[in-house]
């Protein structure tokens, strides 16, 4: 009987997820690092939220281990790499507090549009200012969004509700999901100098590190205003300090920051600015979800086998998988090239496998080379939910298979077709080492 051990506080229906399953559950919400190390070998499962830390260490002692399953999307306390050469499993919930996150979003968003924090302060205190805290309707104001993936939409769908216009910078938007969802697309130049209120919906990385700073609020509305719920790090603090110091920038919400927990930031103690700690999942509803989704999920592999959310793994079987290892490689290095140098909105993906690698299976290296295809510019986004993810923003993705190369035993080939060209990446293998051609 696979035996779990939950070392984070989760709903209580978790218990009941793996017992339905006939796993068997030991919590324990309060172990030292030591003490967790001392235990880990017994289990085949670690499910965990953000408090456990699964560093090298602990995992050097997880001789049982088959799967961690994070509830919520952040795994920076997971070593990935570590766990992924130990052959652990890493699942998250990426869709679990979407709507929680999105309604954060809007609710900070009011409040910095009407004052309400220092409002209630002062009225708290006795005072009545009520000519003091005149505030701003959201009513046909302009909301600039910078990323419109899951929760961006989500966030979009409120604010139509409230009769704002939704204009959206996002690369990978395609002209057809803009449609559908009823938001303007637009480059970001011109999204910075229109918007009244502006919201981010992108993950953390090289590119979007400190995409709001200095250079790019100067080329924003004077009085607009900055809400971030979604990654600590996009927005320069110190630079947006400045401008609302100046009266260029209207004011701020943030519920993320550059540095967590944040016990000191340059936006705390500004009369314009709205924080929060962390709490874009914190609602009783994200909980549950999140926690009867990585206990469904993991049930699930360690009974079946079945793979879902996996950041670090394929689907694939055992016998498939020594003869897909070195295609995986490829797979993977051919998408990342192709997006990180991918600036418009994919409409189309062409998949060819030629030559010995059309013998095998060849899903699982669609999902690699989507995944790696996204991951640039897509937060949460993994080889199992790649192609879902390209489907649900109106990407075509087509495969085909040819068993003759007339250049190499064996190659893949990939064609990404944008609003605005054609770009091909094809790569073979050397014995079983990667090559681009």
């Amino acid at each position: 009987m696979p035996k779990v051990l939950i070392s984070d506080k989760l709903s209580a229906e978790s218990v009941k997820v793996f017992e339905k399953y006939g796993i068997e559950v030991e919590v324990n919400t309060d172990l030292s690092e030591e003490d967790l190390k001392n235990l880990i070998s017994d289990f085949d499962g670690l499910a965990i939220r953000s408090n456990t830390k699964v560093t090298r260490e602990l995992l050097e002692k997880a001789d049982n281990l088959k799967i961690i399953g994070r509830a919520g999307i952040g795994v920076d306390n997971i070593d990935l790499d570590a766990a992924t050469k130990k052959g652990i499993v890493i699942m998250n919930t990426p869709l679990g507090n979407s709507i929680t996150t999105a309604e954060h979003t809007i609710a900070l968003m009011m409040a910095l549009a009407r004052n309400i924090p220092n409002a209630n302060f002062s009225t708290h205190l006795g005072k009545w200012e009520k000519s003091k805290y005149t505030g701003t309707e959201l009513y046909s104001k302009i909301l600039g969004m910078i990323g419109c993936g899951n929760i961006g939409s989500i966030v979009a769908d409120r604010a139509q509700g409230l009769k704002m216009q939704v204009k959206v910078y996002d690369p990978f938007l395609t002209d057809e999901r803009a449609k559908e969802i009823g938001v303007e697309k637009m480059e970001l130049d011109k999204l910075l100098k229109i918007s009244d209120f502006l919201t981010l919906h992108v993950p953390l990385t090289k590119k979007t590190k400190n995409m709001i700073n200095s250079t790019t609020l100067k080329k924003m509305k004077k009085g607009s205003k900055i809400i971030n719920c979604a990654r600590g790090g996009l927005v320069n603090e110190k630079d947006l300090a400045n401008s609302i110091e100046k009266g260029h920038i209207g004011g701020a919400a943030f519920d993320v920051f550059s540095k967590e927990p944040a016990k000191d930031n340059p936006l705390f103690g500004l009369k314009e600015v709205v924080v929060t700690p962390h709490l874009g999942a914190s609602t009783e509803e994200a909980q549950e979800n999140v926690s009867i989704q990585v206990s469904e999920q993991m049930s699930n592999y360690l009974t079946t086998g079945a793979v879902s959310n996996a950041l670090n793994i394929p689907s694939v079987t055992a016998e498939e998988a020594p003869k897909l290892k070195p295609y995986m490689k490829l797979a993977e290095q051919i998408g990342r090239l192709a997006g990180q140098i991918t600036e418009t909105s994919i409409k189309k993906i062409k998949i060819e496998f030629i030559g010995q690698v059309a013998l095998l299976n060849t899903k699982p290296l669609t999902s690699v080379l989507v995944a790696g295809l996204l991951a640039p510019s897509m937060e949460a986004v993994n080889m199992v939910n790649a192609p879902i993810i390209a489907k649900s923003r109106n990407m075509e993705l087509t495969t085909s298979i040819r068993e003759h190369s007339q250049d190499y035993i064996t190659e893949i080939s990939l064609l990404v077709e944008t609003e605005r060209r054609k770009m091909e990446v094809a790569g073979t293998l050397y014995g079983e080492k990667p090559r681009i051609v």
